[in-house]
This record gives structure tokens, sequence and C-alpha cells, in this order.
């Protein structure tokens, strides 16, 4: 039976900073556990690779509960399974979100002034910067509000631009590259791949080992972090018997400890875009783009740019899509991603010919869905519901965001690469039948969130971490990813989340000191 000081049950974006982080305090070992196989394979490397990532065996392809407010249609839930964990699998933008997601957590240690400094801490290991070799159509679509300076869009005000990007020398620089290698080469730090976990093990209170679902145990002589992420956590603390005690005998688990709010408070960033086909406008697969794919592969070895060095997603925007509220809040409301690809709309992501793709995603969604077992067996995947579009608000907002993007797209400076939409195309106009085509369409951007959030120890009893990560009623066990997350941030959410797994390397590095 393997021992460590530490184990970390997860090699995803925070867990990756959080093991690395550990790691070099000289607490002790540190051991982090992966499910999935390692990163180092060509399709993670190169950054174009994501759309053959994503639907395979390093992507957990989880799907969601029906969704009620969108024609009870089950929609995918991607999430990275491999060493760097979603930041191996995504699209590498770079996205803080602004001062005042984490002011209005209202939670000590947790708001702007502790945050900011987080973040640059974790740049300095990412260096993210602008992407280098944007398609003509994205810088179009990066000065569709006029002149920039070359800085990515910000949801500080409405603004556009180029995405800043996690790469270094045209290649994916993920988690894994940033915080966990480092901490290997130096020795501080065990890794285990295929190590996927059933469940935490108890002595009384205190975590003590981790069951994988081989059979292996690996003991924790000081402390257990779960960073499986926001499906993953809540999911293992159920099979370990801490979570809502009516849910945990259902399936015959013993109950350690009623904790009703673990699972609760699911969310995530709905989306819903607006699809462009035409020729010679974005990359696609047509005849006269053939000798440029060939040799793409052969250009990006030599180069490392090219098409093979697009992160897919490479450019967007934040707008505000309704009327400023009563009490003046003007603030961005919708975020834009813009992709130069010709995506198809009749179930397959990629299809023959040319055109390019822009979404509308609510930035701060008031809908809450919950996570549940559907079954004790740890090979099963949980039941997912979203509550995507619950509160009518943020259907609202997808609706106006439509009719806003159609605006900046029309007045954008695409020059001859410009064409039609094509979906759902120019006849779709009216409230209500954007409405419909918002239940239709409606996805997510992968950014689940919320579902071991963080509340005040003595004023929010129910939120199932405290704001110091440690979870409440047990010892030796914290959490440190986005499920920690009480609001979802105006943006993507791989930056929060990697800045979470290096505050939880601090705050647990005090902990044990204390």
């Amino acid at each position: 039976m393997p021992e460590f000081d530490i184990v970390v049950i997860g090699a995803g974006s925070a867990g990756c900073a959080v093991g690395g982080g550990l790691a070099e305090t000289g607490l002790g070992t540190v051991c982090v556990l992966e499910a999935g196989p390692t990163d180092a394979v060509p399709q993670v490397k190169v950054p174009f690779g994501l759309l053959w990532t994503m639907g395979s065996a390093r992507d957990w392809r989880f799907r969601s509960a029906p969704q009620a407010s969108l024609g009870d249609r089950a929609i995918k839930v991607t999430r990275g399974r491999m060493l760097g964990g979603s930041s191996s699998i995504n699209s590498m933008v770079w996205f803080r979100g602004r001062a005042d997601d984490y002011d209005g957590w209202g939670l000590p240690g947790w708001g702007w002034s502790e945050m900011e400094p987080a973040f640059e801490a974790v740049e300095a290991r990412l260096s993210p910067k602008r992407l280098p070799d944007p398609h003509p159509l994205s810088e179009g679509f990066g000065r569709a509000l006029g002149a920039n300076d070359d800085g990515p869009p910000t949801p500080e005000r409405e603004s556009a631009g180029v995405f800043h990007v996690n790469m270094r020398n045209g290649r994916r620089w993920s988690a894994a590259d940033a915080f966990l290698r480092p901490a290997q080469k130096a020795g501080r730090l065990e890794v285990l791949t295929g190590a996927n976990v059933d469940r935490i093990g108890w002595e009384g209170a205190r975590a003590a080992r981790v069951h994988l679902t081989d059979g292996r145990v690996v003991t924790a002589r000081r402390g257990v972090v779960l960073s499986a992420g926001a499906i993953g956590s809540p999911a293992i603390l159920m099979r370990s018997g801490v979570g809502p005690a009516a849910d945990l005998r259902a399936h015959g688990i013993e109950v350690v400890q009623d904790a009703p709010g673990v699972g609760a408070n699911l969310h995530d960033h709905p989306s819903v875009g607006l699809h462009h086909a035409g020729p010679r406008s974005g990359y696609g697969l047509t005849l006269d783009q053939l000798p440029a794919w060939a040799g793409a592969p052969f250009r990006w070895l030599l180069r490392r740019d090219g098409r093979m060095a697009s992160n897919f997603v490479e450019a967007g925007a934040f707008l505000r899509a309704m009327p400023p509220t009563s009490d003046g809040d003007a603030r961005p409301d919708i975020q834009v991603h813009f992709i130069p690809y010709m995506m198809g709309w009749q179930g397959r992501m990629i299809t023959m010919g040319s055109g390019y793709f822009a979404d509308v995603n609510v930035c701060r969604p008031r809908s809450r869905g919950r996570l549940r077992l559907a079954s004790a067996d740890p090979r099963a995947a949980p039941e997912i519901d979203l509550g995507l579009l619950s509160d009518p608000s943020d259907r609202d907002i997808l609706v106006a965001g439509l009719a806003r993007l159609r605006e900046v797209l029309a007045r954008a400076p695409l020059g001859p690469h410009r064409a039609p939409e094509r979906h759902p195309g120019p006849d779709v106009q009216t409230r209500d039948a954007l409405a419909e085509y918002v239940t239709q369409s409606c996805g997510t951007s992968y950014h689940p969130v919320g579902t071991l959030r963080m509340g005040e120890r003595m004023g929010d009893m129910t939120a199932p971490v405290a704001p110091d990560l440690a979870v409440r009623g047990r010892e030796g066990l914290w959490v440190a990813d986005a499920s920690v997350i009480p609001s979802i941030p105006s943006s993507n959410t791989n930056a929060p989340s990697m800045t979470i797994g290096h505050r939880a390397a601090q705050l647990i590095s005090a902990a044990l000191v204390g």
C-alpha cells in the first residue's frame, strides 16, 4: 500500500496547480492521482488537435440529464480525462473574469485584492499571449467595435479582440506543463495515471486513504485534496458517504455525514451561436483549401504556425445585450467566441464547405441545477442536471444576445471573407422565433462549476466547503477546483480554476504548518 503525506485526486487544471504548489513547500511527499492517461500525444500538443481529443478516450464524454427548458434534450458535458485535465483538451483561452465577480462572492480571502496577485503568480508560469497567427476573419472580428491595442477583450467593459492563449512556440502549454512537470523533475512529486478513484477512506472524521476502482489503496498521512472537478469531486465525496443522506441511502451507501449542499448549485455558461457559410470565407473542407490542409502539419512541424497552431476559438467580444437595469447595471452580459472554421449545424461538428461561427454566452447565469449519483458504481457517470435556462432571464439574455451579435457581425470589417448567415438564417428574426431557436440549439461553454461551493463558516452552513477550502465536518480533506466556485465568473473558467489550485496550495500549507 503506497503512502504519501498528501494525496491529490485529479491532475486537471486545479489539481496540477495545487499538487505542484504543495510539492514546492517541502511539507512532505505528494502524490497526484489521475484517472486518465498521459497527455504525451500529438493531438494534445498540437493546438488544432482539440478537434480529435474532444469526444475521445481522453474526454470523460459526460452527457447531461434531459434539460426541461431545452425540450428535454441531453447535451454534451466535455471534461478532460488525462494529465492536465481540461487544460489539455480546451481552446486554451485565458480570462480572469471581472474584479467584481470575486468581490461578489463575499468570502474572506477570495476578493479581488487576494485574487489579483494570485492570477499574476499563475500567469508567470503560463505566460498567456495573443494568438500569434489568427485567421484574417478573427483579426476583422477583433476590430468589430473599432480599433484596438492588440489586447484581448475584457469582461470589464464592451470590447472585442483576438484572444490570449496558453501556448508556447505554437504548442499547447497546459497546467501539467506549467505546474506538474517542474515538480516531477525536481523529485518532489509522484504522479499515478490510470488511477480512477472510487472513494475516500476514513479514520473517524479524518480522510486517511483513497480507494481506487482497481482495488489499490493509497494512504494519505496528512490529508487528501479533491481536485476532480465540478463533476468528479462531488461524485467521489458522495461515494465516500458525504452528501444528501436520502440520496446516498437510495444507492446503498453508508452515510458518514449528511451534507445536503453536496452536488447542489451546479451551473455553467449557457451558449447558442450563429453559423455563416460561403466560398472563400473561413477555414473548411473545400477543394481550393486542400493544398493548405495537406501542408499544414509540415508547416507546424517546421515553423509552429499556420492552421495547426490555431486554438480554434480565435477571437471574441464582451457585449451588453439587455438594457441597463434600474440600478444602472450596464456591465457586459454576454461573451462571444468567434471561430473562423466551417462548423456543421446538422449534428456534425465539421462538414464540407467554408465558413465561420460565433456564439453568445450568458456571463452571469442565474439558472442552477444539481449533480446526483446515478449509481454507487464508480464506473457509472453521475446524473448531471445543469438546470439550463430554468431561470427565464437567461433565455432573455441569449435572445437579446443573438440580435446584438448579428449587429456586431454586420459591421465587423471581415472584408472579402464575409459570408451570409446560414443557420438559423435571416428569416429567424422575431423574439419568439429566436427563443425557439435557443430551445433547439442551446448548449454550454463546458464551464461547469459550483457543486461544492464555498460559503462562510458561520453564516452559510449549507455550503459544503469553508473559505479555507476545508470540507465541513471532515478533517484533513480539502477541495481545490471549480466545484468550490459559488457563482461563475463572467468569462472562461480555466484561469480561475488554476488560480484556485494555486491559492489552495497556500491555504493547505498554512493549515498543515499551523
